[in-house]
């Protein structure tokens, strides 16, 4: 069978630039306005009475109307005003077309509603740059519309929102702050911060928490702030805030990013925990102190059954006595840690500082973690360096040895574990850090193969009983304080703690501390 080629016309597979209607009693007229727009790629329907015009442009508006003047039954004012009149059709554009070229009709023309006038005999293009230009003018108009209908919408909706947080504001039972991101000065804040903190309004406003001495290290409150425009919201973060009266509370907050009229700032979300902690520290230190008695009582009893002086035990029995023996070891070291966690936080342990040598230090953390090293097949190197610190040794060895412990605890037989030490200018750790800045700092590095510390584990890594994983506390005897335990000792040295680590491939943990000389 011959192919056979079917010539299409050029713009027959293309959309229609505009769909026109076309309302003229003289036919000649018609065929040579729907010739001429058809060719250049209109759509025309053309109609020779006013009122089926008007019902056709009902039925389906069009883009455009070119309407004459003269006509029987309904002249084009007339049908213009109709079309005028509907909601339906009102906003399409009207050419009128005559051969009436009085100032007068003209005006009438622009009267009813019709945007232009072409007077008779015309000119093809004349006619073609009229309709090209109000189809614009008209696209335009609706382009405009639909955007001031969006920004209409966007502003009802912004005004509901902000009326909601205006409401929520000032009734929320949790204090609530905005401040300024550049300087940490408030804007506003609510009736429980107020209730909260004993001021008035007026004594708020425009201050810092600084100068309204509300806590005993203001910085602490102001740093997080400005560190917003690169974290974009922190939450729980836990301060002593003072009243105006002097009376101290515990409180965590939450901050948020947020722009008012260009201006960033922070927004404030405070939530008092002072008798919860009070309760909770309580609780504990009870719990604790009940616990010790018992525990040693039994810890007495196990190594008397393990010395065999009261019969020896057969085989399933030593077994069963093992397993009583390490979970009572780790109950005490849990009773023990929760203690020391305690007494810190409520400054009932003073570090007892002097000066002492970083290098001693690293080796006697290394020789008292060596047989357990030795025991898990793991290679200890150590890089030390003598410096003179400023500091409390058995706390620094509390934290060194409790670092080693969970690298070695952590790593597999035949992977090593390192411990340095290097002379820090600390700026470019702590740019990234946020560290201090001063440049007399010695960077303590503990450096493991194991399997390493997920990302999002990585900020809460030192907080209490967060584990990596949670039978770590069964498989590798651990407490989930003991971290929490080296960054109160750290922080107690004006130093600072952090981590780094990529899953699978090991873990580094970093000490920054300051040196004898800088203090």
């Amino acid at each position: 069978m011959a192919k056979v080629d079917i010539a299409m016309p050029k713009d027959s597979l293309n959309f229609p630039k505009a769909d026109i209607l076309v309302i003229d009693d003289t036919p000649e007229n018609l065929n040579l306005l729907s010739a001429m727009l058809t060719e250049q790629g209109y759509k025309v329907r053309s109609v020779t009475k006013g009122s089926t015009g008007l019902r056709g442009a009902n039925a389906v508006p069009p883009d455009l109307i070119l309407l004459d003047v003269n006509m029987p039954e309904m002249n084009g004012y007339e049908v213009c005003q109709h079309l005028k009149a509907s909601d339906r059709t009102r906003e399409i554009p009207v050419i009128f077309i005559s051969a009436l070229g009085d100032v007068l009709d003209k005006v009438k023309a622009f009267t009813v509603g019709g945007v232009d006038y072409i007077t008779k005999p015309f000119q093809l293009e004349e006619v073609l740059a009229r309709i090209e230009n109000h189809l614009t003018i008209w696209k335009l108009q609706r382009q405009l519309q639909a955007q001031n209908e969006r920004l209409q919408q966007e502003i009802s909706e912004r005004a509901k929102a902000e009326e909601k947080f205006a409401k929520v504001f000032r009734s929320s039972p949790n204090p609530i702050a905005i401040a300024t991101v550049s300087e940490a000065r408030f804007i506003d804040v609510n009736p429980s911060f107020l209730k909260m903190s004993g001021y008035c309004l007026e004594e708020v406003i425009g201050d810092t928490a600084r100068e309204l001495n509300l806590g005993k290290n203001t910085v602490a409150i102001a740093q997080p702030i400005q560190l917003l425009p690169e974290t974009g919201s922190l939450y729980n973060l836990e301060f002593e805030f003072s009243t105006k009266s002097g009376e101290l509370k515990t409180i965590l907050v939450s901050l948020e990013l947020i722009d008012l009229g260009g201006v960033p700032c922070a927004l404030l979300i405070a939530n008092d925990i002072t008798e919860r902690k009070r309760l909770e520290n309580e609780f504990i230190s009870l719990v604790s102190h009940e616990l010790r008695t018992p525990l040693t009582s039994t810890m007495g009893a196990l190594d008397l059954l393990s010395s065999g002086q009261l019969g020896t035990l057969n085989e399933q029995g030593q077994k069963v006595l093992s397993i009583a023996t390490t979970n009572t070891e780790r109950l005490i070291r849990l009773v023990n840690d929760i203690l020391d966690l305690e007494r810190m936080k409520s400054g009932k342990i003073f570090t007892r500082k002097a000066k002492c040598n970083a290098a001693d230090l690293l080796i006697t953390a290394t020789e008292a973690m060596q047989a357990m090293a030795d025991k898990l097949q793991v290679r200890l190197i150590i890089n030390p360096v003598a410096v003179e610190l400023w500091a409390d040794p058995d706390r620094l060895l509390q934290t060194l040895t409790n670092l080693l412990s969970n690298a070695i605890k952590f790593s597999e037989p035949g992977d090593t574990v390192w411990i340095s030490a290097t002379l820090s200018e600390s700026r470019g750790v702590e740019s990234k850090e946020n560290q201090p800045s001063s440049s007399n700092f010695l960077l303590i590095t503990i450096q493991d193969e194991g399997r390493g510390i997920p990302e999002d584990k990585l900020q809460i890594i030192f907080e209490r009983f967060q584990q990596v994983d949670a039978s770590d506390s069964r498989n590798k005897g651990g407490t989930g304080l003991g971290l929490a335990i080296c960054r109160d000792i750290i922080q107690q040295h004006d130093g600072k703690i952090w981590v780094q680590s990529i899953l699978g491939k090991g873990s580094t943990f970093y000490l920054l501390l300051p040196l004898a000389d800088s203090q």
